[in-house]
C-alpha cells in the first residue's frame, strides 16, 4: 500500500480541521455543563454535531456505536445522533471509484470482471460495497475502502481522547484508558482488508458444522489490503423478514445465538460488531453473517472466566466470582467492586439462569437496562471508580448487542438449555488447542 494511503501528517491535519471544531465544541459544552453548571441543550447541539460531521466518512460512526454500549460514556442524545452518521455520509462517485479500483487492481481492472455496478449497493464505516460479476459468472460484493482512512482513524481517535479526558476530569466512575486502547486497536485492524479476509475464512472454518449460519466465500485474486471481494449472498434485513414472517422469530434467534457463541465457547473468538446491518436472512431462515473487520480473540482463560462467573452467580460462590473477574483483567478487585460488578453480571446473565422458555425483556428490557446501568455507574463513582480491562470492552458490547437483537425479535426460547448445550463439555485446554490451530491455519496472530 502506498504510504500516503496509510497515515500521513497532512492527512491527519486535514481531518483535524474538519473534525476538530465540531468535536472541540462538544467537549467544551460538556465541560461547561459538568463543571460550570451551564445548561446544555443536548438535543439541539447533538443534531448540530451530526450535521457538522455528516459528510465525513470513516470511523466516527463506529466509535459512536461502541460508546452507546458503555454506560454514561456519552449522553444518550449524542450517541443517538452520531449513530446515524453512516446514513448521512455520501458515497464515492464513479470517477473516484474508477481511480480507486485502478490503484488496487491495476489500470485494466475492469477486464477482470464481467460487470461492475457504478452505484454503491451499501455503505460501511470505512468503505462502500459495489455489486459485480466475476470472470466465472459468480455474483460478487466488492468492498472498497474510502481514501486516507489511516489518517482518519488516527485523527478521530485523538478527538475521542479529548472527549474522554473531559469526562474523566468531571466523573471518576470509569477510567477510559483501556477502553481507548481497545477501540484504537480494533479500528486499526479494520483498516487491513487482507486481515479481514483471513478472519472471514476463520469464521467459515469455525462455523462449518453449525446449522443455520452462512459465511460468504472470499475471492483473494480480486482482493487487496484496501479492496475486499467476496461472494454476494442474497438475504433480507432481519427486522424486515420478521415483519413479514413473525413465526420465524425463534428460529432466527437460535441461528443468531449459534453464530455468535459457537465461535466464542469453542474457539474464544467473538464477532465484535452487533450492528443489525451485519446480518441478513436467507429464504430458508438461515443467517448470513457479514463484515469480519471487528473480531476479538480472547485467551482461553478469559472464556473459562465467563463460565466460572456464571457458575459463581448460580451457587453464590464469592471466591469463584473474584477469580473470574481477575481472569477478565480486574486487578485484585475489592469486595465493594465485586458487589458492584455482580449487579451488572446478574443483569447480563439473567436469561440463562432459569431452565424455562422466556423472553429476554423479562429481565433485560431497555428500561431495566438503563436503570441497572445507572445504579452500577453511581456505585462505581461512590467506591472511587474502576479501570475497565481491555478484554471486557468488546465482550460486554457483544453481549449487549446480541441481547438487543433478541429484544427486537421478541424471541421466546429456553436460553438456559441453549447455553448449557454450548458449555456442557467445556475444557479450557481443548479450547486452547482448537484456537491455536484455527488461528495458525489462517495466518492470524495468537491471542495476546
Amino acid at each position: 500500500m502506498p504510504e500516503h494511503e496509510e497515515n500521513t501528517w497532512g492527512g491527519r491535519v486535514a481531518r483535524y480541521a474538519r473534525v476538530g471544531t465540531a468535536v472541540g465544541g462538544l467537549a467544551a459544552r460538556l465541560a461547561g455543563e459538568r463543571v460550570l453548571g451551564i445548561r446544555l441543550e443536548r438535543d439541539r447541539h447533538a443534531a448540530e454535531l451530526r450535521a457538522a460531521l455528516g459528510g465525513l466518512k470513516g470511523p466516527l460512526m463506529k466509535v459512536a456505536q461502541i460508546l452507546s454500549t458503555i454506560p454514561d460514556a456519552l449522553p444518550k442524545e449524542y450517541t443517538q445522533e452520531l449513530s446515524q452518521l453512516q446514513a448521512d455520509a455520501p458515497s464515492m462517485g464513479w470517477p473516484f471509484v474508477k481511480r480507486r479500483m485502478a490503484s488496487e487492481l491495476g489500470p485494466d481492472w475492469n477486464s477482470r470482471f464481467q460487470s461492475f455496478e457504478r452505484t454503491a449497493a451499501a455503505a460501511a464505516s470505512l468503505g462502500q460495497v459495489h455489486r459485480a460479476v466475476g470472470p466465472d459468472g459468480r455474483q460478487l460484493a466488492c468492498k472498497l475502502q474510502y481514501p486516507d482512512m489511516g489518517s482518519a482513524v488516527e485523527a478521530d481517535l485523538r478527538q475521542l481522547g479529548l472527549i474522554f479526558a473531559i469526562f474523566e476530569r468531571t466523573d471518576s466512575a470509569i477510567s477510559t484508558r483501556q477502553i481507548q486502547a481497545e477501540i484504537g486497536a480494533r479500528l486499526r485492524e479494520e483498516l487491513d482488508y487482507e486481515r479481514e479476509a483471513r478472519q472471514a475464512r476463520l469464521y467459515r472454518s469455525m462455523l462449518a458444522d453449525t446449522p443455520g449460519v452462512h459465511v460468504p466465500d472470499m475471492v483473494p485474486d480480486l482482493s487487496t489490503r484496501r479492496l475486499l471481494t467476496m461472494e454476494w449472498v442474497e438475504g433480507r434485513r432481519i427486522l424486515d423478514f420478521v415483519a413479514q414472517h413473525p413465526e420465524a422469530r425463534d428460529e432466527l434467534a437460535m441461528n443468531m445465538f449459534r453464530a455468535w457463541y459457537v465461535p466464542f465457547y469453542n474457539y474464544g473468538v467473538i464477532h465484535g460488531d452487533p450492528h443489525l446491518g451485519n446480518y441478513t436472512v436467507r429464504p430458508d431462515r438461515s443467517i448470513n453473517l457479514l463484515d469480519f473487520g471487528c473480531i476479538r480473540v480472547f485467551k482461553p482463560s478469559f472464556v473459562k472466566g465467563v463460565i466460572d462467573l456464571y457458575n459463581a452467580l448460580r451457587t453464590d460462590d464469592r471466591e469463584q466470582a473474584v477469580e473470574a473477574y481477575r481472569s477478565w483483567g480486574f486487578v485484585d478487585p475489592s469486595n465493594e467492586l465485586v458487589d458492584v460488578l455482580n449487579i451488572w453480571a446478574r443483569f447480563v446473565y439473567a436469561p440463562i439462569m432459569e431452565d424455562r422458555q422466556r423472553r429476554i425483556e423479562e429481565t433485560n428490557g431497555g428500561h431495566y437496562g438503563r436503570e441497572t446501568a445507572g445504579k452500577v455507574h453511581a456505585e462505581l463513582r461512590r467506591i472511587g471508580g474502576v479501570e475497565i480491562p481491555r478484554e471486557f470492552v468488546f465482550m460486554d458490547r457483544a453481549a449487549i448487542g446480541l441481547g438487543s437483537v433478541f429484544l427486537h425479535l421478541k424471541a421466546e426460547l429456553n436460553w438456559y438449555q441453549m447455553f448449557q448445550g454450548l458449555i456442557r463439555d467445556f475444557d479450557v485446554d481443548a479450547l486452547a488447542a482448537r484456537q491455536s490451530a484455527a488461528l495458525a491455519a489462517q495466518g492470524l496472530p495468537q491471542a495476546e
